[in-house]
């Protein structure tokens, strides 16, 4: 899961990061709106923690920025303004929760989790593809009931393909959400390469009934071994 800070403080947005690392997120963190607006049109986020009171303009103006480009990030304000009117006005633009400054980072972590359970997943604890099972919270995956052990690269390449069933991957996409932005301008991808096959082999060894079959000249996709 890939996070995008959007923070001008920086105690404060070095204490989120922190925070967020220690989840096993892969976090990026910026200070400015134009930063922001950059990140935004590159890369792509499972959620945004959006200031709204930023140096070189308003938060708000990057939701637009969101819908414009028809990108389905999840989007939490985290904002000092705790005016009735900043909440609905984001909530109506497309973000998906609203929390007001100071908060704990506990709180933070569990605001994530939900809206992140309302989006891809479906609001569901536990994904799962043929007798493949993935529970993102606990990072706990098993196969017909019996726990599959996993690297946390392993796992984090799993679940963004159990997420996505069925859909080709490309592998710059792949490395972008997996190891952060800039991961996809890599000189070679040998790193996805050695993830991939060690994943791909501990699948078959726990005679899963799913693959992650490699399309040569584009990519992986996850598909059914019974087929």
């Amino acid at each position: 899961m890939k996070i995008l800070i959007v923070e001008d403080e920086p105690s404060l947005r070095e204490i989120m990061q922190r925070a967020l690392i220690q989840e096993r997120y892969v976090v990026e963190a910026v200070g400015t709106f134009s930063e922001a607006d950059a990140k935004i049109a590159g890369y792509s986020y499972d959620c945004i923690l959006l200031d709204i009171m930023l140096p070189d303009g308003n938060g708000l103006k990057l939701l637009e920025r969101i819908k414009e480009l028809r990108k389905r990030e999840n989007v939490i304000i985290i904002s000092a303004r705790d005016s009735l009117e900043d909440k609905v006005l984001g909530l109506e633009q497309g973000a998906d929760d609203y929390l007001p400054k100071p908060f704990h980072t506990a709180e933070l972590k569990a605001r994530i989790k939900s809206v992140l359970r309302r989006g891809r997943s479906g609001g569901e604890l536990v994904l799962s593809q043929g007798n493949v099972s993935l529970e993102p919270e606990s990072r706990r995956v098993t196969i017909d009931g019996k726990d599959l052990p996993l690297l946390k690269k392993e796992f984090d390449i799993l679940f963004y393909f159990m997420q996505r069933p069925n859909h080709l991957v490309d592998k710059s996409v792949l490395a972008e959400a997996v190891w952060g932005d800039h991961a996809d301008q890599a000189d070679s991808f040998h790193f996805v390469y050695s993830q991939m096959k060690n994943l791909r082999h501990k699948l078959i060894e726990a005679r899963a009934t799913v693959e992650i079959k490699a399309i040569y000249g584009f990519g992986y996709k996850l598909v059914s071994s019974e087929s």
